[in-house]
């Protein structure tokens, strides 16, 4: 079976929306917002910013186009999009809110681009999966009908 055609516009779209993130997340929560600064000077970093190893955990299978990690982690940032709408709508600071809009967004371009991505490798495993189930019943049709 043929293999099916993946739009690069999209994986990058997922590349630079991930990236996006994981970017903004370490400005956001090192430099603009970082959470009680007086004990972030004392440690140096403000804790918050661990948030983004999650994001950095699927960035190669990101970057080499695999599907089952563009599908897991479509999932995860769901994560960083309800935070996002928490932080936009809680936060006092103006910058925390734009800051906020900007994750939302980001999550929301990473998630249309890796579900439109796998999609139709999708369709073509399924179509594939009954192509098979058909040709196995007909093939056991034909030996029971003998």
């Amino acid at each position: 079976m043929k293999q099916p055609e993946l739009n690069p516009v999209l994986r990058f779209g997922a590349i630079f929306s991930l990236v996006g993130l994981i970017a903004l997340t370490f400005v956001w929560e090192l430099v603009v917002a970082p959470w009680r600064p007086e004990l972030s000077a004392l440690v140096g970093v403000s804790w918050l910013v661990f948030k983004l190893i999650p994001l950095l955990l699927p960035l190669p299978g990101v970057i080499r186009g695999r599907l089952y990690t563009l599908q897991w982690a479509s999932m995860l940032v769901l994560l960083y999009f309800m935070e996002g709408v928490v932080r936009a709508f809680s936060d006092s600071s103006p910058v925390s809110r734009l800051m906020a809009g900007i994750e939302i967004g980001l999550a929301v371009v990473f998630y249309l681009c890796a579900i439109l991505y796998v999609r139709p490798a999708k369709k073509a495993a399924r179509a594939a999966k009954s192509l098979h189930a058909t040709q196995s019943s007909q093939t056991i049709g034909g030996e029971n009908g003998r």
